[in-house]
C-alpha cells in the first residue's frame, strides 16, 4: 500500500513543500512519482520519514540525519538508539521543568502578598537543566571564521581552488538540486540567516544566488 504526498503530509504534519524538499536533497525520495505527477510514499519511506523528524525534535541537522540514515543497517536498533536519546531529552527537560516550577514556587509568596523579592535561595538552581545550543557558540564565531577563510581564499591560486574543490566532492558527491537546496537554507533557515547576516547585509541572498549560478554551471 502506498499513500499520496497530500496524506503524508496530513498524517505527519509535515508540509507537502517541506516533503518535496526532502526529496530534492536526498534525503526521502518517494516510493514512486505517478502518471499525475505527484509522490506516493510506502510504509518503508513512513519509517524514514518517523526518523527524521524524530532527529530533528533531537536537533540533529538534515546533513547528519541523511548521513545517519544511510550508515543504519537496522532499522529497529537505530529506533532503540532514538529512544535511549528521546528518554535522555525527557529527563532533561523533566529537570528543566522542576527547576521553573522551584523558581514560581520561590516567586509566588512575594507576589501574592506585594512583597519585593529580595533573595533567591541557592541561585545556581535557576540554571538547572538549561543547557547552551550546541550551535550557539559556532554562530557566534561564524563571522570571523568566514573572515579568516575569505583571506586564505583570496591568496590561492586559481590551480588552488581547482584543486581544493575535486578533493572537496570527492569526499561526497552532491547533485544540482541538493546544492541548491543547500543555497536556499542560507535564506530559509533562520539560524544561517543571521550567521551570513551578521557578516554583511545581504550575505544571505548573495550566497543562496551564488550556489545557483554554480550548480548551473558546474553540476548541471
Amino acid at each position: 500500500m502506498d499513500w499520496p504526498i497530500s496524506e503524508v503530509a496530513r498524517m505527519s504534519g509535515v508540509t507537502a513543500r517541506t516533503l518535496r524538499h526532502y526529496d530534492e536533497i536526498g534525503l526521502l525520495p518517494p516510493a514512486r512519482i505517478g502518471s499525475n505527477g505527484h509522490r506516493y510514499y510506502e510504509e518503508h519511506q513512513l519509517l524514514l520519514l518517523q526518523q527524521i523528524l524524530v532527529l530533528r525534535e533531537l536537533g540533529v541537522g538534515l546533513p547528519e540525519i541523511g548521513r545517519v540514515l544511510a550508515d543504519q543497517v537496522d532499522t529497529v536498533e537505530a529506533l532503540r538508539g532514538h529512544h535511549r536519546r528521546l528518554l535522555a531529552e525527557r529527563d532533561r527537560l523533566d529537570a528543566l521543568a522542576g527547576t521553573v516550577s522551584r523558581t514560581i514556587a520561590e516567586l509566588e509568596p512575594s507576589r501574592k502578598d506585594g512583597t519585593p523579592m529580595t533573595a533567591i535561595n541557592r541561585p545556581e538552581n535557576l540554571f538547572e537543566g538549561i543547557q547552551p545550543s550546541p550551535y550557539e557558540g559556532n554562530l557566534r564565531d561564524f563571522p570571523a571564521l568566514a573572515e579568516e577563510a575569505g583571506r586564505r581564499a583570496a591568496a590561492m591560486t586559481p590551480a588552488e581552488i581547482d584543486a581544493q574543490y575535486r578533493a572537496l566532492t570527492s569526499l561526497y558527491a552532491v547533485s544540482a538540486d541538493e546544492y541548491r537546496a543547500v543555497g536556499r537554507s542560507c535564506v530559509e533557515n533562520e539560524d544561517w540567516r543571521a550567521a551570513y547576516e551578521a557578516i554583511a547585509p545581504g550575505l544571505a541572498e548573495y550566497q543562496r544566488d551564488a550556489i545557483e549560478v554554480y550548480a548551473a554551471s558546474r553540476l548541471g
